[in-house]
């Protein structure tokens, strides 16, 4: 699980831009988080990020360049 978290933090800010818009912000950030262990925030963002938290990892990799909230 540690590879998963290494490999999406090792990633350049514009592929974590395109992973954050909706669609794949659900499954890629959903993992993302399951991986560091916070199971449930995983799970919800997996079913309802695709929806409206996208809004989230977008504002959090714009304002410290990381996916910061619940993860």
């Amino acid at each position: 699980m540690n590879d998963i978290v290494k490999f999406l933090d090792g990633l350049p800010f514009i592929v974590k831009v395109i992973f954050a818009l909706p669609g794949f912000d659900g499954i890629v950030w959903g993992i993302y988080r399951i991986a560091k262990g916070k199971l449930i925030a995983g799970i919800i963002w997996i079913v309802v990020g695709w929806a409206i938290l996208w809004i989230i990892d977008l504002f959090s990799l714009f304002t410290t360049g990381k996916i910061s909230y619940f993860a």
